[in-house]
């Protein structure tokens, strides 16, 4: 299931460029890299723990 599209379709270009501006302004660009890390490995952590709970059933 492909989650990403139902959001694009109701978010325009200008709306994402918007979003990254303020998370730009209340982060800081040197922050941005390490909550994307710390985001990817919550993501893996996540993907890992249900994939190990389906093999487990």
């Amino acid at each position: 299931m492909n989650m990403t599209s139902p959001l694009l379709a109701v978010l325009g270009t200008t709306e994402i460029l918007l979003i990254l501006g303020v998370v730009v302004v209340l982060f800081g660009a040197r922050k941005i890299p390490q909550l994307m890390k710390g985001f990817g490995e919550g993501l893996r952590d996540f993907k890992r723990a249900s994939k190990d709970d389906q093999t487990k059933a």
